[in-house]
């Protein structure tokens, strides 16, 4: 038995729901999941269930044969007019036939014969295909005064009655590929479900669909002309320097440089590949040349996505390569089976270009050590750019799998998404990251165990700095590398330069 999924035509409620899932009952299918909101979209239901292949095709081919079934949610044609019809009594009604006779649906209609406008009708139409739409304009042209006030085939001006089909046109924006019908539809479903879920912990509907068109509009609109970054350039010695690029949106870029190699600890979404190849070049920071290896922290998008773009080894923890191959940020955690955190790496992904490493340029840590540093196991050990780092496991509490970087020696803790100075986000980045934070609930998985990893980093930098009279530079997943203060907070350490693609000649 397998679960599958359909997007349910509803021309009328009264007999719609009941008689589609009557298909599916006399096709031995059982409805896991329905969700139909007529305040949402009065023609439109998603419905999950279980059954065999077989039965699955049968089901499909009578809720097709019975119109019941979308196999597409595609821009319709918006027509907007005011015509003038004879003053006489059936004028409206032949008028109406025109219309009907086009299979257009009408949205409103205005029309009063005792008002200032006595032969003047306004009409909002919806048709199936522009062919209709233009072969209507003609026929109402040969018989009425016309005059027409908006005619749209992109989607932009259909109203609440047809919902999921506008959604979907102001999706396709963001997607790669805009004309993946199959994938659009899935996609679609996925975020019905969420909906249906947030709606149940109390959030308005409307919020959720925004919050995912403010996710596409951010990366969409933050690349190119739009790509900025915060950028501190830290010497370390006279022959080292350690580079932190915080992106527009989701985690920083480190880099170490050296004069024979340059080491990348994390890549930045996939959508920021281009732009960052313009920025490192604006540094002065030969990638192609110099580039040797990947650290990667953990799964998420905005850490790994851009992996892909680089032809070199990537260092990660087994689980972050599973996280990768499943799809599922909330993999090996005790949320795996959110429906929230499956549907946001899905969107994430699509929406910011996922491009992870190859798996044949993917080299693995070990799972687990007996050797600790203060709650983390030590799972490796390695040089960066002529620097001795342990390399830490976490707990989990942001994301299975997630390996921490801890220099004894230099005094650098890369601490990924456990640890961050949160005062370092600019007003945008805050705004950008809430986005995730209202779709999945929480950005950690265990936020419990998110708690202990932050109170154990902390420590670790204080005792570093206790025993050795040093700061140690904190560099976390977002934000700036920063130093602990006297209050054992952490701020921001040199501040950074803004950059945008402006500053290159």
């Amino acid at each position: 038995m397998n679960r599958f999924s359909f997007v349910a035509h509803i021309p009328d409620t009264r007999q719609s729901l009941q008689t589609a899932s009557q298909i599916i009952f006399e096709n031995n299918g059982n409805i896991n999941r329905i969700h139909y909101d007529r305040q949402i979209d009065p023609h439109t239901a998603f419905i999950e269930v279980t059954c065999t292949c077989e039965d699955y095709q049968a089901i499909r081919e009578k809720l097709v044969s019975s119109g019941f079934l979308r196999t597409s949610i595609r821009s319709l044609p918006f027509l907007k007019f005011k015509v003038k019809v004879p003053h006489k009594s059936g004028s409206l009604l032949e008028f109406l036939k025109i219309t009907s006779g086009s299979e257009a649906g009408i949205t409103s209609i205005d029309f009063d014969d005792t008002g200032s406008m006595p032969d003047i009708v306004s009409v909002s139409l919806i048709l199936n295909d522009t062919g209709k739409a233009e072969e209507l304009m003609n026929v109402l042209r040969d018989t009425y005064p016309i005059e027409i006030l908006e005619y749209d085939v992109t989607g932009e001006s259909l109203d609440r009655t047809i919902f999921y089909v506008r959604f979907a046109q102001q999706i396709r924006k963001y997607l790669e590929d805009d004309k993946d019908e199959e994938l659009l539809m899935d996609f679609l479903k996925d975020i019905n479900h969420t909906v249906q879920e947030l709606t149940h912990l109390g959030n308005d509907p409307e919020e959720v669909f925004d919050n995912y068109l403010r996710c596409g509009e951010y990366l969409q609109s933050t690349t190119g002309n739009g790509f900025y970054a915060d950028v501190q350039e830290i010497r370390l010695s006279d022959s080292l320097t350690l580079f932190c690029f915080q992106l527009p949106g989701g985690g920083s870029i480190f880099l170490f440089e050296n004069p024979d190699e340059i080491v990348m600890i994390d890549t930045g979404y996939g959508i920021y590949a281009k732009d960052a190849r313009k920025l490192f070049e604006y540094y002065g920071l030969d990638i192609d040349g110099k580039l040797k290896y990947i650290v990667t922290t953990h799964g998420d998008a905005d850490h790994c996505g851009a992996g892909g773009a680089y032809e070199v080894t990537a260092y990660m923890h087994p689980v972050t390569l599973e996280i990768i191959r499943r799809g599922n940020r909330a993999w090996g955690s005790k949320s795996e089976n959110s429906i929230l955190e499956r549907v946001y790496t899905t969107m994430i992904a699509l929406f910011s270009r996922w491009n992870p490493p190859k798996e044949e340029n993917i080299r693995l840590f070990p799972g687990s050590s007996d050797e600790f540093r203060s709650i983390f196991p030590i799972i490796g050990r390695m040089n960066i750019a002529g620097v001795d780092f342990e390399v830490l496991i976490s707990e989990g509490g942001h994301q299975s799998g997630q390996l921490i970087l801890f220099s004894p020696d230099k005094g650098l803790l890369f601490t990924a998404d456990s640890l961050m100075n949160f005062h370092s986000f600019s007003k945008d980045r805050r705004t950008y990251n809430s986005i995730a934070d209202f779709l999945v609930t929480s950005v950690n998985v265990d936020s419990d165990l998110a708690r202990n990893e932050r109170k154990a980093l902390l420590e670790i930098a204080s005792e570093f700095e206790k025993d050795t009279g040093m700061k140690c530079l904190v560099c976390g997943g977002h934000g700036t590398i920063s130093v602990l203060n006297e209050e054992g907070k952490l701020e921001t350490y040199e501040e950074p330069e803004h950059y945008t693609h402006n500053l290159v000649q």
